[in-house]
């Protein structure tokens, strides 16, 4: 007999009740099983709501989101006659809930996935049956009366041999009255570990969402890795002191039982989690993890290290206090405990800082930091991005002392998160085995996962994704983009985006929209920052028009026609060329460059003379070309005349001081004449070339290709990195 316990992250929805099924599946054909499982995820904390609302209106209300929900999953997993039985059981359920007493709701969430489970099981031709946790786990003056639970388990078990699964709700049990009761949070470990030792069973595997104990929180160090193998007594010191992934109480049945039991991830079953076992110590001196805890009442947190058979208690001591000071971190006294396990108390604003320090000091081997990263957009962009990280990390690690970890990574409808790290060159095949990426749910994702200091970078060119920008700075997370349509929004909200970064101590970087991996933004802040004011900017920053213009020579080489079609089929363009030809990306780019400048500048204030005239705008796309290509005979004709005075032309942006424009500068983008004594003129290919003037300083000339996916993510490693 074999125990699976599933969390409620792992039943979350129908996809994930999928991932069980196969899981369970799977154990099912070697060893007679029991599933043990959660409410699906956001269940409780819902029926807690409607145990507590008033309003008899309200509480239909909620208990109907929540019946949808259930339904949701069954319309998934349920087809026909099946899935008519599985709603109506259902909302039989649900009508008992709507006529259960307050203090009763919470009790119900554990029924409801459980009852999914067995019934999905029974139509795989698994041999299943449900068993009521509430009349076999009993509890005595609210505590769990061990050998009368695992009597009525044991008989339960042994009543129906025939029976190759058994599915039980975890969570919940019965007084000494019959009066259903909870377990406390976490309690579904606790149910599984019972219904383990209870059925002499010979493995417990507890599925969560991480890969098993860790040595620190990954959501607070991002070096943490996962524990392979640790005693009962560690894993218990650190369930007890903070270590949220297994429920304390779990460990005394199994411990007394001698089962060990795993820690394993229901989204990389692969991996093989932690083992917690009354296994020796392997070696003198192992260290197992570092959690912590706040004591709200006193105002003060408590670190515990935990090791197993270590040699000095003074030498670890000694080295705690140490990596404290160094991370200039003041304990509120000095190091206790007894055996392998240490406490020290620090102040709760700094008692993630202290618990970093300390795992450095005993756990990472390598001065290297790790800086995790969540990466929107999987295009040419992000593509490349990947492979530059993987390609760059010996000698980013060996040059910086960092070290960037993948931790997530979406394109357009599917998303991974392992807070593990994906290897670059997995990349691909996690998302194709990841998670639907639809309604926002990578950056639900990432909020709810990253640690505190990860960098999100959005690769994509989405026209709403910076609308989640201020949560993420709130979710404590750094930005870097090369999407500009993020910075070109009317100036309240961009100016709104740059204060949640400041308040949030996050930074916010975008180096790449304007000009790829050249330091132009950069440069415009140096001197905006300081007293040297801006004069002007002015800026041949359109890759598109740059190739297109520069390529053009008359009547010597291929028509202005043929040239915008090749740089629309080589992804040049936006999917209507005319769009740039507009100077629509250029107006995104000048906004940017200005609003670094610290001109508030709109596009309302921007003069604009596209680079066409008003007729080739105001039709279809191929009547266009056609349009384009009969006034050939035209551009040849001033292509000449330029050639005549030795100019050229160029589509220029500038912002310049005018004390009678709008915020004290005039903007315009527009065709100009430029002779051999302007940078501009040289240009060729897709290069970009900015002319920054101030009050004090000569001007900068930045020049530099503008163009390509391996400059952008280059430029976007080194805002990661700055």
């Amino acid at each position: 007999m074999q125990v699976l316990k599933f969390g409620g992250s792992s039943v979350a929805d129908a996809t994930r009740m999928s991932q069980v099924i196969d899981i369970v599946l799977a154990a099912a054909a070697k060893d007679r099983t029991i599933v043990v499982s959660s409410a699906i995820s956001g269940c409780t904390d819902a029926l807690i709501a409607i145990g507590a609302e008033q309003d008899p209106a309200g509480r239909a209300q909620q208990i109907e989101a929540l019946r949808r929900r259930h339904h949701a999953i069954a319309r998934r997993l349920f087809t026909g006659a099946e899935r008519r039985e599985m709603i109506a059981e259902l909302d039989t359920l649900f009508a008992e809930l709507a006529a259960a007493e307050p203090e009763a709701c919470v009790t119900f969430g554990e029924l409801f996935s459980t009852r999914i489970l067995a019934r999905k099981f029974a139509c795989e031709d698994v041999a299943t049956q449900w068993l009521d946790s509430r009349k076999l786990v009993r509890t005595l003056g609210g505590v769990v009366a061990e050998g009368l639970s695992y009597a009525n388990i044991f008989a339960a078990v042994q009543a129906a041999p025939e029976v190759r699964l058994f599915v039980a709700p975890g969570f919940i049990a019965s007084d000494g009255d019959g009066k259903v009761t909870t377990l406390g949070r976490g309690g579904s470990d606790y149910s599984a570990a019972l219904f383990a030792a209870g059925a002499r069973a010979s493995a417990l595997e507890i599925w969560t969402d991480v890969p098993g104990m860790m040595t620190a929180n990954p959501k607070v160090v991002p070096a943490a890795v996962t524990i392979p193998d640790i005693s009962y007594h560690a894993a218990l010191i650190l369930a007890e002191n903070g270590a949220k992934v297994l429920y304390a109480p779990t460990v005394k049945p199994a411990m007394e039982a001698g089962i060990a039991f795993s820690i394993r991830n229901t989204f990389d079953p692969r991996h093989p989690g932690t083992l917690v076992s009354g296994r020796p110590a392997v070696k003198e001196g192992e260290w197992m993890g570092v959690t912590s805890r706040t004591l709200a009442d006193r105002g003060e947190s408590v670190v515990c290290l935990v090791g197993e058979a270590v040699a000095s208690r003074a030498s670890a001591a000694s080295r705690m206090l140490a990596a404290l000071s160094e991370a200039g971190i003041q304990p509120l006294g000095g190091v206790t405990g007894e055996g392998d396990t240490f406490f020290i108390r620090v102040r709760p604003t700094v008692e993630n800082a202290a618990v970093g320090a300390i795992h450095r000091e005993f756990f990472e081997h390598r001065a290297v930091t790790v800086i995790p990263v969540f990466i929107a957009g999987y295009g040419a962009v992000g593509h490349e991005l990947v492979r530059l990280i993987g390609l760059s990390a010996d000698r980013i690690a060996a040059r910086r002392g960092r070290s960037i970890r993948i931790m997530g990574l979406s394109n357009s409808t599917r998303f991974a998160i392992d807070l593990r790290g994906i290897r670059p060159e997995e990349a691909e095949a996690r998302l194709a085995d990841g998670e639907n990426a639809a309604s926002g749910a990578f950056i639900d994702a990432v909020l709810a996962a990253a640690p505190r200091g990860a960098v999100f970078v959005d690769c994509t060119n989405d026209h709403h994704i910076h609308e989640r920008y201020a949560e993420l700075f709130r979710g404590g997370l750094n930005i870097v983009t090369s999407n500009r349509r993020s910075l070109s929004l009317p100036f309240v909200q961009y100016a709104a985006l740059k204060a949640e970064a400041r308040q949030n101590g996050a930074f916010f970087r975008y180096d790449t929209t304007v000009g790829n991996s050249l330091p132009i933004l950069e440069s415009i802040a140096s001197d905006a920052n300081c007293s040297d004011s801006i004069v002007s900017i002015e800026a041949v920053v359109s890759c598109t028009l740059n190739y297109i213009i520069t390529g053009y020579d008359g009547a010597k080489r291929d028509s202005l026609a043929t040239l915008l079609r090749r740089a629309q089929d080589e992804g040049l363009t936006e999917a209507d060329p005319r769009t740039d030809l507009g100077g629509k990306d250029v107006l995104r780019k000048l906004l940017i460059l200005a609003r670094e400048a610290g001109v508030p500048l709109e596009a309302d204030d921007v003069d604009i003379v596209p680079m066409l005239g008003p007729e080739f705008f105001d039709c279809p796309l191929e009547e266009f070309y056609e349009r384009l290509a009969a006034y050939e005979p035209q551009f040849i004709a001033r292509e000449a005349e330029l050639d005549a005075v030795d100019r050229r032309q160029r589509f220029v942006a500038s912002l310049r001081r005018d004390s009678a424009a709008p915020h004290g500068y005039r903007a315009e983008i527009k065709m100009q004449r430029v002779g051999p004594e302007s940078p501009f003129y040289w240009i060729s290919g897709t290069e970009n070339v900015t002319v920054v003037t101030s009050e004090y300083s000569a001007p900068h000339v930045i020049k530099g290709a503008g163009e390509g996916v391996r400059l952008a993510a280059t430029g976007i490693i080194k805002d990661i990195l700055m």
